[in-house]
């Protein structure tokens, strides 16, 4: 059975899509994400035989029958949804510790009677991934720069899905090889340099300015909150990045540690 993973985008449109800011259903959305991989399958006529062969989580099954006054998860939810993302590494037992422990101050409690909110899982998922490079004293002390007080919101200088969406958007345009790479080899980027790690970080600088730029509603912010946003996306980024070459390294340690002594 094939599994179906989402990439860190898609996540973002899903989650945009039961908070109703997008005109796109969850339905619609899994729907545009699936064709997007079975192109050939469709092509030649066999997209029912592909998608019984494809194995539909039931956290799926339950987003297509939620509406938005539905939107709310319990932290199985969360763990379920977020496993469904590729190279992550959610478990439960850790979850319930952030929300208890390591980041109560930052995630609060359940918004939606037992049920957490679309932002509070948005948060959650940032943590999985900025956990690949830093401490966990470190994402607190940088998230709370930005979401200031779990239960309102309106002080957030940007919405944990807005940010999501922002790094994980930029990450795609980046991975042209679609490979889960960023690619330095950029058109506007000379190539006078030749330190890779310079133009990396000269990229990933451009793109998240060029967000903050192109974001109205964060133009009117403070010189230090604008470029406590744009820091934000830039360690993001390169953590995402991280959490690939490490869920990479794992794979080839338990092929080999597996195939050890196998003939």
């Amino acid at each position: 059975m094939e599994t179906f993973y989402l990439t860190r985008k898609e996540m973002s449109q899903l989650l945009k899509s039961l908070q109703g800011s997008v005109h796109k259903t969850p339905l619609a959305n899994l729907q545009e994400f699936w064709v997007k991989t079975h192109q050939k399958e469709i092509q030649f006529g066999k997209s029912l035989d592909a998608f019984i062969s494809t194995s539909l989580p039931p956290i799926f099954e339950k987003m297509m029958k939620m509406g938005n006054k539905d939107a709310g998860f319990s932290l199985n939810d969360i763990v379920a949804l977020g496993s469904q993302i590729e190279y992550t590494q959610f478990a439960i037992t850790s979850v319930q510790n952030w929300v208890k422990r390591d980041f109560k101050d930052l995630i609060g409690c359940p918004q939606l009677g037992k049920k957490y909110s679309l932002e509070q899982a948005a948060i959650l998922f940032i943590i999985e991934d900025l956990k690949s490079s830093l401490d966990f004293d470190s994402i607190r002390k940088l998230l709370l720069l930005l979401f200031h007080e779990y239960d309102n919101e309106t002080n957030d200088i940007i919405s944990p899905i807005e940010l999501y969406a922002a790094y994980s958007s930029i990450f795609e345009d980046l991975d042209l090889s679609k490979a889960h790479v960023m690619d330095n080899e950029q058109p506007s980027l000379g190539h006078s340099e030749a330190n890779q790690d310079h133009l990396m970080e000269v990229l990933v600088t451009q793109k998240a300015e060029r967000f903050m730029n192109q974001s109205e509603h964060l133009q009117g912010l403070h010189l230090e909150k604008k470029q406590a946003v744009t820091n934000t996306i830039i360690t993001c980024l390169l953590a995402v990045q991280t959490s690939y070459f490490q869920s990479l390294a794992k794979r080839y340690l338990n092929a080999t540690l597996f195939l050890k002594n196998l003939n």
